[in-house]
């Protein structure tokens, strides 16, 4: 799968570390049959605040903020697949939580790879079921304490 990660922001991020844990991600736990035979491209786009209230607003309907925004154009663009992340969103809840922002860029691209899956987060019944499945995931990829990808 060929992945492409862009940064629009002013901010450095590694973008290095997002391609090896979308690699990383993606050879895990059956990711293969699920979105493998799925998509021949997954791009990742950060994007400042005032991007992401645009794109929430104009795509989903929503007139607010989000931390991921996830495209599924299978087929129909020879098999594509966009999460959008917002880094200001990102640096507030890796403050929250306690995270290094590349963490929580970390996560915030699994859960846009568990989107692309078919898990969603519209209800409490299916948030529960997705974030079981993303802790379940970070944990076998011994994300805590914070790994390192060679």
């Amino acid at each position: 799968m060929k992945i492409e990660i862009n940064n629009s922001t002013k901010d450095k991020i590694d973008l290095k570390f997002l391609e090896k844990f979308a690699k990383k991600i993606l050879s895990f736990d059956k990711f293969e049959t699920k979105i493998l035979k799925k998509f021949s491209e997954l791009s990742v786009a950060i994007v400042d605040e005032k991007k992401m209230v645009i794109l929430n607003k104009q795509y989903k309907k929503h007139n607010y903020m989000t931390d991921v925004l996830t495209f599924d154009y299978g087929l129909q663009f020879g098999g594509q697949g966009e999460i959008i992340i917002c880094l200001n969103q990102a640096k507030k809840q890796a403050k929250e939580l306690n995270h290094l922002l590349k963490e929580e860029l970390g996560i915030l691209l699994l859960h846009g790879i568990l989107h692309l899956a078919g898990y969603d987060d519209e209800t409490k019944k299916m948030r529960d079921k997705m974030f079981k499945k993303q802790n379940k995931i970070l944990k076998e990829l011994k994300f805590y304490p914070f790994f390192k990808i060679s």
